[in-house]
C-alpha cells in the first residue's frame, strides 16, 4: 500500500514537473544592454500609424504613442514585433533629462537602415546596430530635443496590457488573415494555431508582421486560437469567434499573465 502510494506521489511530481517545464511562470524579462535612440513621427506620433508590425492604428489598438521602430538587429524580421523594452538616456548629461526617467514601449515598426550613409553619421539603424527610432513623445520623455540621438539603456520587460490578446480576422472564404494584438507577457508571438470546431489544431504562417495566415475553409465554425510567446509559454483561447463571426471582426481572447 505505502509502495503503491509512493509511486502515485512520484507520478504526480512527475506530471506537475512537466506542466512547468511545458509553461513557466510570468515572463521576467531581460539584461541590461546599450543602443541609441533617435525619435519619428511628429509631436503627436501620428507618422508613427501604420508601421511593419501591421497594427495600423496605434491608439484604437491600444498602443498609443508609447511605441518604437526597431533596427535590423532588434526587429529580428519581424519575431520582435510586440515585444517591450524599458528605455532610458545614459552617459549624456549635456541632452538626457533629469534623473534619467524611463520610458517603457512596445516594438511596433521597423527602422531602415541607410547604407549610403555610415552608422555613426546618419546610418542609425544600420546593422549590426541597436537602434530604436521613438516615438517624438516617448524621446522627449528622456531627452531634450535639440539631442536628436542619444546614447540609451534599455532592457527587455513584460508586457502589461489590459484587457485579452485580440484576434481581428480578416481575409475571404479560403484566406485567413488574423492579426493577432495586445499580447502581455513576453508580448513578441513566435507561433499561432487555430481550431475550428470541426477541424484540430492548425498551424498559421506568418505572412507579416503579426498577421497569421490559414488557407483552410474555417467559415461557418467557431474559432479557437492558440499563442506561444518566445518565453515558450502559450495561450488558448477557446471558441473565442462564434460560427457566426465574419471577416474584419475583432474578437478578444485570454491573455498572458504578468
Amino acid at each position: 500500500m505505502a509502495r503503491a502510494i509512493a509511486l502515485c506521489a512520484a507520478a504526480l511530481l512527475s506530471l506537475l514537473a512537466a506542466a512547468t517545464a511545458r509553461i513557466p511562470g510570468a515572463y521576467t524579462g531581460g539584461a541590461w544592454q546599450s543602443a541609441h535612440a533617435t525619435f519619428y513621427g511628429g509631436s503627436d506620433a501620428s507618422g508613427t500609424m501604420g508601421g511593419a508590425c501591421g497594427y495600423g492604428d496605434l491608439y484604437s489598438q491600444g498602443y498609443g504613442v508609447n511605441t518604437a521602430a526597431l533596427s535590423t538587429a532588434l526587429f529580428n524580421e519581424g519575431l520582435s514585433c510586440g515585444a517591450c523594452f524599458e528605455i532610458r538616456c545614459a552617459d549624456d548629461p549635456r541632452w538626457c533629462n533629469p534623473g534619467s526617467p524611463a520610458v517603457t514601449v512596445t516594438a511596433t515598426n521597423f527602422c531602415p537602415p541607410n547604407l549610403a550613409l555610415p552608422g555613426d553619421d546618419g546610418g542609425w539603424c544600420n546593422p549590426p546596430r541597436p537602434h530604436f527610432d521613438l516615438a517624438m513623445p516617448m524621446f522627449l520623455k528622456i531627452a531634450q530635443y535639440r539631442a536628436g540621438i542619444v546614447p540609451v539603456s534599455f532592457r527587455r520587460v513584460p508586457c502589461r496590457k489590459r484587457g485579452g490578446i485580440r484576434f481581428t480576422i480578416n481575409g475571404f472564404r479560403y484566406f485567413n488573415l488574423v492579426l493577432v494584438t495586445n499580447v502581455a507577457g513576453a508580448g513578441d508571438v513566435v507561433r499561432v494555431s487555430v481550431k475550428g470546431s470541426r477541424t484540430g489544431w492548425m498551424g498559421m504562417s506568418r505572412n507579416w508582421g503579426q498577421n497569421w495566415q490559414s488557407d483552410a475553409l474555417l467559415v461557418g465554425q467557431a474559432l479557437s486560437f492558440r499563442v506561444a510567446g518566445s518565453d515558450r509559454r502559450t495561450s488558448t483561447s477557446w471558441n473565442v469567434a462564434p460560427a457566426n463571426w465574419q471577416f474584419g471582426q475583432t474578437f478578444s481572447g485570454k491573455n498572458f499573465r504578468v
